[in-house]
């Protein structure tokens, strides 16, 4: 056999052998289907989309709702809903109910006449969630979660702007999240054991937020209201601020926290304590100042309250405590027309600081007046 010869035999050899390699592996089984009847793999229409549309098919109004919700389930917008003079946007009947507005509006009508965006009307619902989407100028408020005390609801990345009254309205053990209110006589209003968190609030005839007891607010912001932040009874507040509000930034009542907060440039106090308050870690400037308007970056009114480690600037006052029984220390007031204006009574020790030279190097400096680790300084 010549030597082309023995090529082509070996070529023949190795294409027999990846024809059997591919045979195998397109091999589709035995010819005789299985038997019983024939099904579909297709997914039905509720499993593609298992929610339910709220529509006059769905979810008929009555005669005070233009929907109305009456089954526990999930449901979500197709589109913006239009209120009209005498209705609520979409009344909830039921507990167990989330709907997703789907990044569409609820608007309502410029009249006192129209009801809330979205209203729970029977009385102790749970399980309540609305989501992504806007509701505004309604005659009452935008989310009614509170007056028939609705419990354990969430409220998240939703903007209500231009309502008349209330922007999110929850009763207890509820949470409103990634949230924003414009306009109303009150952005946020929470009774009891609620989570506020991420929110903003402004241009409230009233309050921002009006926060009853035992709730904790993180990392908001109130501008432009009547008062940012009311809070009370056992309530924390942390990592907010409070801007250009035209009364004060926060207002604490008895048992309340605020910590690591900031209040600037509100015509009256930036913050404003009764009793019993723990006033800590915040920074405060340029409030009550200007025309008319008199205030203090800090003001105690009354008794038992711990003010400590704050930075006050630029006010009429700087720490302001009109009766005695309240401990104050750590804190630094600079640049107030009255940095201390404190009430016999109350345990504190104020000390000028000293100013030191230039310091370049490793070495250098002045002690700053006192080694008292509970002095408060003014420099």
């Amino acid at each position: 056999m010549t030597v082309a010869n023995n090529t082509l035999a070996r070529v023949a050899l190795t294409l027999l052998a990846a024809g059997g390699v591919i045979s195998a592996l397109v091999w589709a089984g035995p010819l005789n289907p299985p038997g019983g009847a024939v099904s579909s793999t297709y997914k039905t229409l509720t499993e593609v989309e298992p929610r339910i549309a709220i529509n006059a098919s769905n979810t008929p109004g009555d005669a005070d709702s233009l929907f109305k919700i009456t089954q526990p389930g999930s449901y979500y917008l197709t589109g913006n809903i239009t209120g009209v003079i005498g209705k609520h946007g979409i009344e909830i009947a039921t507990s167990g109910v989330s709907i997703d507005l789907n990044g569409f509006s609820l608007v309502g009508v410029a009249s006192m006449g129209a009801f809330d965006g979205i209203y729970a009307s029977v009385f102790g619902l749970t399980n309540l969630a609305v989501v992504n989407g806007s509701i505004r100028n309604w005659g009452q408020d935008g989310i009614d979660f509170h007056s028939q005390t609705a419990y354990a609801c969430r409220i998240e990345s939703v903007v209500a702007t231009g309502n008349a009254e209330i922007g999110f309205s929850v009763h207890s053990r509820s949470v409103i999240s990634h949230c924003t209110s414009n306009g109303g006589t009150k952005g946020i209003y929470a009774i009891s054991a609620c989570t506020i968190h991420d929110c903003t609030v402004s241009a409230a005839s009233q309050q921002g937020m009006l926060i009853q007891h035992g709730c904790v607010v993180t990392s908001s912001v109130a501008n432009a209201n009547a008062d940012g932040f009311n809070v009370n009874g056992g309530t924390t507040v942390t990592d907010c601020a409070a801007y250009q509000n035209t009364g004060n930034g926060f207002i604490a009542y008895d048992g309340t926290k605020i910590v690591n907060c900031t209040s600037s440039s509100n015509n009256l106090d930036g913050i404003k304590c009764v009793s019993g308050c723990t006033i800590i870690g915040n920074t405060c400037t340029s409030n009550g100042v200007g025309g008319a308007n008199d205030g203090a970056n800090i003001h105690a009114t009354g008794f038992d309250n711990r003010i400590e480690s704050n930075h006050c600037l630029s006010a009429d006052r700087g720490i302001d405590v009109d009766v005695g029984g309240n401990f104050i220390s750590k804190n630094t007031c600079s640049g107030n027309t009255t940095n201390w204006d404190v009430a016999a009574g109350n345990t504190i020790l104020v000390v000028q600081g000293s100013s030191a030279g230039a310091v370049l190097g490793n070495t250098g400096g002045t002690a700053p007046g006192s080694t008292d680790p509970n002095a408060n300084f003014t420099y």
